[in-house]
């Protein structure tokens, strides 16, 4: 756990499902580094630290030992290709049902972990007994096309990212963003897949013409530093704001007046879905599935072409000032990802699947 999208889909599960009917216990890697273990321990879970997957032997002995000990009748692993490993030790452990879910996918340029993940993926039917995924793309990707797999979207609390002006007008001054100022806004862990590098240099284009933008990422990671070096190099580090981990993210959209994720690979993305809820206009890397686009108003760009991107930012900011209030049609169309009907349903499938695993048991 490291503040990151698959994090946050987990957690708003758990906020959401009957924990009379269906309970969590997680399982994280030591080096976690943001473990929200106050609020699962409030919520009766329980949080066990094992050795990081990179300890190969220790991470799958210690999870065996777990799966042993505490006998879980559910196995959920979120860790998308790696799911391998978990899985492996909870069916020599005897674990009856045991869920792989595709959160990702691969791209360019991360030639290491993209030779291993297709190792892995020849793998990834024999352990599980269910098959979940954020996406069609995400589902085809780790288990194949023609596999069987359930989609399981990114749900959020659709009311909390609806649009407000009142709470725009709050989270701006918040933030010192006064008058007309454009804000280009970004919310993702800092590593090379999310591509953060790039916004900068997007940006640095969009500076050059609108001296009245800035640029806000929200969220923290290893490639951090070197995001906040290529702002200083490219002369627009006093206007580009580095907010850290926030847990306000519903608050930040109002804030924006456009949204940029331009990353190399992603399973769905749950911040494109948030941004639309919120209204935004949303530029997204053509390497992101359109599955996302709820509303059928993103754009998506290639990366590579920094000048490409300032160009549709420009075009944004430009147009004149709308309504971010979604009509009664734009909203039927996230009735997919209100967490309010996904919860409900995820712990139906936990129940069914339990009931079954138990008439195999009995017969």
């Amino acid at each position: 756990m490291r503040g990151g999208g698959v994090e946050a889909v987990v957690m708003n599960y758990y906020r959401h499902v009957d924990r009379s009917c269906v309970q969590f216990d997680f399982l994280v890697d030591e080096d976690s580094t943001i473990v929200p273990r106050d609020e699962i321990e409030s919520l009766g879970g329980r949080v066990f630290e094992v050795p990081p997957y990179q300890r190969l032997p220790r991470y799958t002995r210690e999870l065996e030992i777990l799966f042993r000990a505490e006998r879980w009748p559910i196995v959920h692993s979120h860790v998308n290709a790696l799911s391998v490993f978990p899985l492996r030790a909870a069916k020599r452990a005897r674990v009856p049902i045991r869920i792989a879910h595709s959160h990702s996918t691969s791209g360019r340029g991360e030639h290491a972990k993209n030779a291993m993940k297709a190792v892995l993926k020849r793998l990834s039917n024999l352990y599980p007994t269910k098959r979940f995924a954020c996406s069609e793309y995400a589902g085809e990707w780790l288990f194949g096309k023609g596999a069987s797999f359930d989609v399981v979207y990114n749900a959020i609390d659709l009311q909390a990212f609806s649009f407000s002006a009142s709470v725009r007008a709050e989270a701006r001054s918040e933030l010192g963003l006064v008058g007309d100022t454009f804000a280009i806004g970004h919310l993702g862990r800092f590593m090379a897949q999310k591509n953060q590098a790039f916004l900068v240099d997007v940006f640095a284009e969009l500076a050059r013409t609108r001296p009245d933008s800035v640029l806000v990422f929200a969220g923290d990671g290893d490639s951090r530093p070197l995001v906040e070096l290529r702002a200083a190099e490219r002369g627009v580090a006093d206007k580009v704001m580095f907010l850290g981990q926030r847990e306000d993210a519903n608050r930040l959209y109002q804030a924006f007046d456009a949204f940029a994720l331009p990353s190399l690979y992603e399973g769905l993305c749950l911040v494109g879905v948030e941004a639309q809820r919120a209204g935004l206009p949303c530029l997204l890397s053509d390497a992101i599935t359109r599955e996302v686009d709820v509303t059928g108003t993103c754009e998506f760009l290639p990366v590579g072409d920094p000048k490409a991107w300032a160009a549709a930012l420009s075009q944004i900011a430009e147009a004149p000032a709308r309504d971010r209030s979604l009509s009664k049609h734009e909203r039927l169309r996230f009735d997919d990802y209100d967490i309010e009907k996904a919860a409900p349903k995820l712990v139906a499938c936990y129940e069914h699947l339990a009931s079954e695993a138990k008439r195999a048991a009995s017969a």
